[in-house]
């Protein structure tokens, strides 16, 4: 078998984030649904984006945000995305590489241009999301490589990957070589739109195990069930023969299992300032707390923890070492 190198190797989406703060009228001229994921083209970003006003420019995407975290944590991550060669793909790339992301993906070479996401944070922290996927589209199976899969403690692809036909062939490949190589893989749903598009899909994987670990928030856990009843839907995860980690905001965190739910709190935080990449930090702690043999309710916590630091500024990215922060709260690893 080949070596442990990583703790995780993340799949998804390389973005660059483009952060603005906006009244909820904003939204309503622009008839935009609040806490909403929706694909838009060149012109509409240009477009949107004129209308913003002052904005703070961040790398990101779901996966590569926890990627980014388990770096923060002191860990070892590996990312797959696609960036094209231009400026945003060098400041994209300079990032992760920068923050202790293995990522060498190949570079999209001239076609069009490396990703973007318009977020708009309304004053109670909820973030609404306008997204230009550009080169992301282009991930396919030519991008895998085989050895970086093998040597993660976990594949992790973001469900927002689902949409592009060859993405799909390349998280069923990864997988493929992670079980091949007795690693784990795991899914976040991201999304209740992403759930509607793709649900016979996503549970077609949990079913015949292509999937072991399934991340979801209590939004996306009912769509993926089709119940308005989160005990029902807790009950249906737990058959389904996948570990699911599910976040709940300010009422914590559940582990579900076929044998037991654990439930964790949330930590206290005094002043939300951007719900953006709550659920990929919470992913970062629990994927790292497993890579380092944590017990499942203390990787839910340690993914709490970092889910709180990260709402407590602009952005999905931590501002200081989640190494520090978990030292602090008394977590051994």
């Amino acid at each position: 078998m080949t070596d442990l190198r990583f703790d995780a190797l993340c799949i998804g989406n390389a973005i660059c984030d483009v952060f603005a703060h906006v009244e909820e009228d904003f939204l309503s001229r622009e008839n935009l649904i609040k806490g909403s994921m929706r694909l838009i083209d060149t012109d509409e970003a240009v477009r949107l984006y004129g209308k913003m006003g002052q904005t703070v420019r961040i790398s990101g995407g779901s996966a590569g945000n926890t990627a980014a975290g388990i770096a923060s944590l002191g860990g070892k991550p590996a990312f797959f995305g696609k960036v094209a060669d231009d400026e945003l793909g060098d400041s994209y790339a300079h990032d992760m590489v920068g923050t202790g992301v293995h990522f060498d993906t190949p570079r999209l070479i001239g076609e069009i241009p490396t990703a973007r996401s318009m977020i708009l944070i309304t004053p109670d922290g909820e973030r609404t999301m306008n997204t230009y996927l550009g080169a992301c589209t282009r991930f396919g199976p030519a991008d895998v490589d085989a050895d970086v899969v093998a040597a993660s403690a976990v594949t992790y692809m973001e469900g927002y990957l689902w949409d592009p036909e060859e993405a799909k062939k390349a998280f069923l490949e990864a997988a493929r070589i992670a079980h091949a190589n007795d690693r784990k893989v795991g899914i976040t749903l991201s999304d209740s739109f992403c759930v509607d598009r793709y649900r016979a899909e996503f549970i077609g994987m949990l079913n015949d195990r292509t999937v072991d670990l399934m991340f979801a928030n209590e939004h996306e856990i009912k769509a993926l069930y089709e119940t308005s009843d989160l005990d029902s839907a807790v009950m249906a995860a737990s058959r389904s023969g996948a570990l699911t980690a599910l976040t709940l905001g300010e009422k914590g965190a559940m582990v579900i299992t076929g044998d037991e739910v654990l439930e964790v709190p949330a930590r206290a935080v005094s002043d939300v300032v951007d719900l953006t990449g709550a659920g990929d930090l919470f992913a970062s702690g629990f994927l790292f707390g497993m890579a380092r043999g944590l017990d499942l309710a203390t990787c839910a916590e340690l993914g709490c923890l970092c889910a709180s630091n990260v709402i407590t500024h602009v952005g999905a990215r931590p501002e200081r070492p989640l190494s520090q922060a978990a030292t602090q709260a008394g977590f051994k690893f």
